[in-house]
């Protein structure tokens, strides 16, 4: 994206590097940038944050780093000064069957506060913000809208597929091959073979998991270039779109195009629409109101349910489907997807994006091809409602959700076996004590009570692998992997931690899921469920001091997006007008 001609059209005197580059006064400041070996020239230009969630964590950060490079030469065509910096990552599937789990929706947080507070401290004038894992995805774009000086976001890329016994793998068959093995059904030499070849590359897990749902949503709400989050991450072709990413912030500065100009509620419904449409992450129904938070838009999981509800599934991507995110991105990616619902109606065309034109004038060249089975058009979709479901009722006043996608039986009913934490629920899982017909209730692991609502993938991969992922239910206050398949409903609220029913449940208690009608409910009167409440205690757990600590103090409901501050509605400045 070539700019006009070669001259700059920046007045700095209204940018916030202002404060620490002009002015005799600002000496000092720029002594700093002098010794890191900046010019006059470019301490007069305008400063951009080039944030990465780079580390050697994981896969999927691995490559951010590269990408980076070429962002920064983006910026330097566009007569802008790059400042680079990083921030952490905790990766869900590292993190995932143990303590380490509880760090890491906090993480989302905490990445969009060290954003913020980078961005703040040196005054940067712009961002452009690399991330490629579960949670540094939302964090990341949390931290653009709160900041609201002109971004854009880059997805780092997702894993190519593992080959396996003449198939493609991902990180999902491994653990499900867990659960094979403990039946005794794979032997250590194959399940050890299966771990040499199911992930071969840098890049986020392959399916359509909460990294490709997010990087999906950054296309979907205008905040990334089209086509941007499809390549996988070794491809070559994402350093273009790094470097494209670059020149376009410096077009969002020249236009003064600023985050909450382009991520509006309308916006926010489109990405909704297109989490549902995928298949997506039920995470999404935690981070698009995190989102719309920042901005103080009211979006909270309900409306998130009701978008779902009344959007086709369309596109066929693991768990619940067959394909990867590699093969979406080989047909035309995000924008084929987004094509195919806007020429259904489903799409708002008129939201605004980075590239200073809508979603439909973006979409107008694109041709949805025919001779692919990727994605359908919503004409015909694999179901007439998205693959995600929010639920409500006794057992969830404040809602729950549900990935459908894949599922024949929408409903079930069965006796409670309640679990005051996910190492219990495992154990039963892995020694078999429990029976088919079961509803498995994971509790105490909310955004509080976990602290830290943990995913629970090991879990439900075991039953997979032992063949009972579709005999048995699971729900809980924490939440499930964007890899997780089967009848597993997490975000259920109000949390055990702070009195909700799912805290008051006993065993054998009757409870009936019903996604085609979106309830969840407990065979429990409402004075029954008094009468318990007046016993409950709170309980206690492990983490009292540090940062779980200081989470929990400040974490709310699962239902508002597990937030940590009081967001748009109580703010009296925004930064990007200082």
């Amino acid at each position: 994206m070539p700019l006009d001609d070669n001259k700059p059209k920046y007045n700095k005197a209204k940018l916030p590097s202002r404060h620490v580059t002009v002015g005799p006064d600002r000496a000092p400041h720029r002594s700093y940038y002098y010794a890191m070996g900046l010019s006059e020239e470019e301490i007069a230009q305008p400063f951009v944050g080039v944030a990465t969630c780079w580390n050697e964590a994981a896969p999927c950060n691995i490559s951010l780093s590269r990408q980076a490079q070429a962002v920064k030469l983006g910026v330097k065509a566009g007569f802008g000064t790059p400042r680079e910096f990083t921030t952490i990552t905790v990766t869900d599937g590292i993190a995932m069957g143990h303590q380490g789990m509880k760090s890491s929706l906090v993480s989302r947080d905490v990445i969009a506060d060290t954003v913020e507070l980078t961005m703040r401290g040196h005054c940067y004038d712009a961002l452009v913000g690399l991330a490629g894992c579960d949670k540094s995805l939302p964090g990341m774009m949390m931290a653009m809208v709160r900041l609201n000086v002109p971004s854009v976001f880059m997805y780092g890329g997702s894993i190519l597929p593992g080959r396996f016994k003449n198939r493609d793998v991902t990180v999902q068959d491994v653990f499900e091959a867990v659960g094979v093995h403990q039946a005794g059904r794979m032997d250590d030499q194959e399940l050890h073979a299966l771990e040499c070849v199911a992930c071969p590359s840098a890049g986020s897990c392959g399916g359509q998991f909460t990294a490709n749902t997010m990087a999906c949503v950054s296309e979907a709400m205008g905040l990334a270039l089209p086509g941007s989050a499809g390549a996988p991450a070794p491809y070559d072709s994402r350093d273009a779109y790094a470097e494209a990413s670059g020149r376009t912030v410096m077009r969002l500065l020249e236009m003064d195009l600023r985050p909450r100009d382009i991520v509006t509620l309308n916006a926010l419904e489109n990405a909704a629409t297109v989490v549902a449409a995928s298949g997506g992450s039920t995470n999404a129904g935690l981070h698009l109101p995190a989102i719309a938070n920042e901005m103080g838009i009211d979006f909270d999981l309900h409306d998130v349910a009701a978008i779902f509800k009344r959007t086709p599934y369309i596109a066929d991507l693991k768990p619940g489907g067959r394909y990867v995110a590699k093969d979406m991105f080989e047909i035309g990616g995000v924008p084929v997807l987004m094509k195919a619902l806007l020429d259904g109606g489903f799409l708002h065309g008129d939201c605004i994006t980075v590239t200073g034109k809508t979603i439909a004038e973006n979409l107008a060249e694109v041709v949805f091809p025919t001779d692919q089975d990727v994605i359908r058009p919503t004409s015909n979709p694999l179901s007439p409602t998205g693959g995600v479901v929010g639920l409500r009722g006794s057992l969830a006043p404040e809602g729950a959700i549900v990935k459908v996608a894949g599922m024949s039986n929408l409903k079930f009913t069965g006796p409670a076996r309640c679990f005051d934490s996910e190492e219990a629920a495992f154990e039963a899982v892995r020694s078999g004590a429990f029976k088919e017909g079961d509803v498995l209730v994971i509790r105490y692991e909310g955004p509080k009570g976990g602290p830290g609502m943990r995913e629970m993938l090991t879990t439900t991969s075991a039953l997979y692998g032992q063949g009972m992922g579709d005999k048995v239910a699971l729900i809980t206050d924490g939440r499930f992997s964007g890899a997780t398949r089967g009848f597993c409903i997490g975000h259920v609220g109000p949390e055990a931690a702070v009195g909700g029913p799912i805290g008051l449940l006993r065993d054998g208690d009757t409870i009936t899921i019903d996604a085609a009608a979106g309830t969840l409910d407990v065979a429990l009167s409402e004075a029954e469920l008094a009468e318990r409440r007046k016993a409950w205690r709170p309980r206690g757990h492990d983490f009292n001091a540090g940062a779980l600590w200081k989470y929990a103090q400040t974490v709310g409901s699962a239902e508002k997006g597990a937030v940590t501050h009081p967001g748009g509605k109580a703010e009296t400045h925004v930064y990007g007008d200082i």
